[in-house]
């Protein structure tokens, strides 16, 4: 057999067995690399650490966010009838649910445009929780209530007692099951260590009234 021809061929066989490795490694390292996620958790807002026991309420605002659907991810408040409007899903309601309730909430509506959706609610603002200081206060008015907080601290807020403020007989008006509840504070003493409980923690909705 000519000497050249073995040389011509065993040469195209080494090519044909190179080209053959090298398409076969581009497809298993295609295989094994991971498309990249539409979403990232890095590009995620930063939200409000909530208070214990926290409901969505009016007014709040609120980020959400479905893995891989840039068009349902939005920022929202939550308006005075309590609902929110999301892109495809219309009016959802978001008042009196946590976010893992409204969490849950979006992703059965979401089932129906989406496969397996995965929604996040981020709570990047609340104005709902509120209470109101009436009175011989520097500043009357309502005072966010973001975290727990006591009788005390709110005046200190609203910028503490005016001079002639009467501050044994300050009354903190709650509503409860339709009547009002009221809570005598003695500034004084609770100043002094004295009836320290007087300082009661505070719930949405109360009235501190300042004689």
């Amino acid at each position: 057999m000519d000497i050249k021809r073995v040389i011509l061929r065993v040469g195209t066989v080494y090519i044909a067995i190179v080209f053959t490795i090298i398409q076969v490694s581009a497809q298993a390292q295609g295989r094994s690399t991971p498309p990249p996620p539409a979403t990232s958790a890095a590009a995620l807002p930063t939200g409000v650490t909530v208070p214990k026991g926290y409901v969505i309420g009016a007014d709040d605002e609120l980020t959400l966010r479905f893995w891989g659907d840039a068009q349902m991810s939005v920022d929202v408040v939550v308006r005075p009838d309590g609902k929110i409007s999301v892109p495809l899903l219309n009016d959802v309601q978001a008042a009196g649910l946590t976010p893992e309730q409204l969490n849950t909430a979006l992703e059965k509506a979401a089932s129906k445009f989406v496969a397996e959706p995965t929604a996040t609610v981020i709570v990047r603002e609340i104005r709902s929780r509120k209470v109101f200081v009436l009175g011989q206060v520097t500043k009357q008015g309502p005072v966010p209530l973001n975290t727990d907080m006591t009788v005390l601290q709110v005046l200190s807020v609203s910028g503490g007692l005016l001079e002639y403020a009467d501050k044994e007989n300050i009354v903190v008006i709650r509503k409860e099951n339709g009547r009002d509840r009221r809570f005598k504070v003695n500034f004084n003493d609770v100043v002094k260590g004295k009836n320290v409980q007087q300082d009661i923690v505070l719930q949405p909705g109360d009235t501190i009234y300042v004689n």
